[in-house]
């Protein structure tokens, strides 16, 4: 009977976690197909709407890791709830926005809603039986790269059936289930990190974000050499190691430097800034690329809709491969499923750079894609989670989805600087800036594989057939309460 009831327990929490993390996912990704739509609702100019996403972008990669941090020391379960209460006021007034100006201020506020994917890891570390940890951290990983696919796919047909208003209503509904159902189901974690936030850290973190995300997401506009965007690299590159030296000497750190140093927490950060890179890229260009007209000698001149579709396998591929990530990481290990995917996604991208003269073609690379970022996501959270103690799950997690959106800046500001080159007076790229720049991100994927080999090998739990981390038998870094260290050892 007890087991059943704690079936019953970790089910219905994985069940909210999932909600909740599937609505963020989705308010990632389902404004870029419509831009053009929202800039013509806003009375706004094709250069000003894009603010929408730069604005959620800088305000998520600031509470990302406060609110991770947050949930160590106060309660995951608790800030969850607040994450989710935020990203519902960021999604009403936006559904309500009329204007530019609220549509950024509400872009801003759903923006504290990006802790719910380190609250959700931390939850599962806390809240689940050991043997279920590496498959539910998995699904919640791909989830982020599925609810994002799902918001290319989705956007035409919502905007056109119903209005750009419905993408905020319908992820508000799903966050407001969410919500309630976490107060009610959702036990509080009894892991706790002593302390408290330090601000001056937290204001040095916000500042190298800021000037860097800012600078490399304007610079395809504003130019790589302009005063404006030197400036702020100049700025994001002194605030970091400003930010670096303060933290090392705190008695009190918002980001643990010895745990950042840590071996596997450091490579599976490299692999996230790698596959960002590719990921966000993608979603952001190759619809692009398929909805130009075949007039130009390339593409099929899809509408928003039919590119979506196009992409869908890479939405599908991530949620099998989310779903069978338990098992793979149990027989193959998380760092070969990391290797694998780095490849295969690699590949993805060269077929679609090289190979694009069907739609077949297309479904073959955005297949390949989606496994390669199923195994890749899924095991590069797992690796994070096994490697720190359970009171620093939520920070470390909300630096690795951090250093994943910064690369993702910067493969979209790059991606774009390759493509416009060279492109015609009416502004339709060129054919060879679009395969120059996939071949850029196949390798930039690829380079993940390289990153990988520096995870340190583990050793596997007999009984749970779990893997454990090498740093964790250390007492100094994985000491929790009654003497037990994470990953199964004990003292």
């Amino acid at each position: 009977m007890k087991t059943a009831s704690l079936r019953t327990h970790y089910q219905l929490t994985f069940a909210v976690l999932t909600l909740g993390v599937g609505a963020f996912a989705l308010l990632q990704s389902l404004l870029m197909p419509v831009l053009p739509t929202l800039e013509s609702a806003l009375g706004t100019t094709q250069a000003d709407v894009t603010w929408v996403l730069t604005a959620y972008l800088l305000s998520a990669s600031i509470f990302t890791p406060v609110m991770g941090r947050l949930g160590d020391m106060h309660g995951k379960k608790r800030l969850f709830v607040v994450a989710l209460v935020a990203l519902a006021a960021g999604s009403l007034l936006a559904a309500l926005a009329t204007s530019l100006p609220v549509m950024i201020a509400a872009r801003v506020i759903q923006g504290i809603g990006g802790g719910v994917l380190p609250l959700a890891f931390g939850i599962i570390r806390d809240e689940f039986p050991q043997e279920k940890v590496v498959g539910a951290v998995g699904v919640i990983a791909a989830l982020t790269a599925v609810g994002a696919g799902l918001g290319i796919v989705l956007a035409g047909p919502i905007v056109t059936v119903l209005s750009y208003h419905w993408l905020f209503w319908i992820p508000l509904i799903m966050v407001v289930l969410a919500g309630l159902a976490a107060q009610i189901l959702v036990p509080e974690s009894p892991v706790r990190t002593a302390g408290k936030i330090n601000w001056l850290t937290a204001l040095l973190l916000s500042g190298w974000l800021v000037a860097l995300l800012l600078g490399v997401s304007q610079a395809p506009a504003w130019g790589w050499g302009s005063p404006t965007v030197v400036g702020l690299l100049v700025a994001a590159a002194v605030i970091l190691v400003t930010w670096v030296v303060v933290e090392s000497r705190s008695t009190n750190p918002l980001i643990d430097m010895t745990m950042m140093r840590i071996r596997s927490v450091w490579a599976a950060n490299l692999l996230a800034l790698l596959m960002g890179v590719g990921m966000y890229a993608a979603f952001g260009f190759l619809p692009q690329f398929l909805q130009t007209p075949a007039s130009a000698g390339y593409g099929f001149g899809s509408s928003v809709t039919e590119s979506g579709l196009m992409l869908l396998p890479v939405s599908v591929g991530m949620f099998l491969l989310g779903l069978a990530s338990g098992r793979l990481a149990a027989r193959l290990g998380s760092k070969n499923l990391l290797i694998a995917g780095s490849i295969v996604s690699a590949i993805g991208y060269f077929v679609v750079a090289l190979l694009h003269e069907t739609e077949m073609d297309i479904y073959l690379a955005t297949s390949l894609v989606g496994i390669g970022f199923g195994l890749a996501f899924s095991a590069m959270s797992n690796v994070v989670v096994a490697a720190v103690p359970p009171e620093q799950t939520g920070v470390a997690s909300g630096m690795n989805a951090n250093i994943r959106t910064i690369g993702g800046s910067l493969g979209a500001a790059c991606m774009a600087s390759v493509v416009t080159a060279g492109a015609s007076s009416a502004g339709v790229p060129q054919e060879s800036g679009y395969t120059n720049g996939f071949i850029m991100l196949g390798v930039a994927v690829g380079l993940g594989a390289v990153a990988a080999l520096f995870i340190p090998a583990v050793k596997r739990n007999k009984t749970t057939n779990l893997e454990g981390s090498p740093e964790l038998r250390h007492p100094e870094l994985a000491m929790v309460a009654g003497g037990t260290l994470v990953g199964g050892e004990s003292e």
